[in-house]
């Protein structure tokens, strides 16, 4: 009976999604789950170490995992033409890009994909490395310039009194006409094809049913959502649960491996090639 370490974020988009998992409303053989949370940057770091069977990751980190782990075809975060936002305490100015210059960005991690999205648009900044979930507070206290908000930060800074500088999907959205892919769910490829074939297919049958049984999951990820009301948690998890998240698609498998060719062309991440797991790389080496 194979026990699968999961590891999470305790963000409610995850908990919808692996909200059947968690509660055993899924078939799921003779495989048992058990989840861990963190937040995205430990995860991140975790993955790493290789200290995870399968995990959520940022695919900004993906670049570093590639030869170890392979892409769930199932799970993902993609923001069409939305994504993290740049905030600050003043109005955004004609030239948010180039006023971005030189500042003090508070960050929530180096391995995020809102980072690399980030030093793309930007390159030159000082990042301030802090939780994602101090960062507005820090632009309001004025001990950084700006913040680049993640997770459900995306939705609150306006009645924080922060202003909008640039949402980076938007940005994103109109360098490349494709969706921006924040993260996504690995698998050690050493576990082998028959058990991350089960578990690929544990993970789809998991988002099926939260989409299926929407306020039932719903209910579970208000547990995450840091204080939100219902109505906003719900546009959050639409936000981020939505038709790429069940399956990548054609686009949105062009929109990782466009995101990490950017990222490899500006010499910010290795160059590496995109493996999914129901593809034919699933044990072989990824980096190019």
């Amino acid at each position: 009976m194979p026990t699968i370490h999961l590891a999470h974020s305790p963000d409610s988009d995850d908990a919808f999604m692996f909200y059947a998992l968690a509660h055993g409303k899924i078939p799921t053989g003779d495989r048992t789950y058990v989840h861990q949370l963190a937040d995205i940057e430990t995860l991140n770091q975790r993955a790493l170490r290789g200290e995870l069977d399968v995990t959520a990751v940022s695919f900004h980190a993906y670049a570093y995992l590639a030869d170890r782990y392979a892409l769930l075809p199932h799970g993902a975060s993609i923001g069409d033409r939305y994504g993290p936002r740049l905030v600050a305490r003043i109005p955004a100015p004609t030239d948010p890009r180039a006023s971005a210059r030189a500042r003090r960005i508070a960050v929530p991690g180096k391995l995020t994909t809102a980072f690399l999205a980030l030093r793309l648009y930007q390159p030159d900044f000082e990042p301030v490395l802090m939780p994602f979930d101090r960062i507005e507070d820090a632009v309001l206290a004025g001990s950084v310039d700006l913040g680049l908000l993640i997770h459900e930060g995306q939705l609150t800074y306006e009645t924080q009194g922060l202003h909008l500088w640039v949402d980076l999907g938007e940005w994103w959205f109109g360098e490349t006409g494709l969706p921006l892919p924040l993260g996504g769910n690995v698998i050690r490829r050493a576990l082998g094809p028959e058990l991350v074939g089960a578990v690929s297919r544990d993970l789809r049958a998991s988002i099926a049913y939260g989409l299926q049984h929407r306020e039932d999951a719903l209910g579970y990820a208000l547990r995450f959502a840091r204080g939100l009301d219902r109505a906003t948690t719900d546009r959050f998890v639409g936000m981020y649960v939505n038709q790429f998240t069940l399956d990548y698609g054609e686009r949105g498998r062009r929109a990782v491996e466009t995101l990490l060719d950017h990222g490899a062309r500006a010499g910010l991440v290795p160059r590496v090639r995109v493996s999914f797991a129901d593809q034919d790389g699933i044990s072989s080496p990824a980096r190019c």
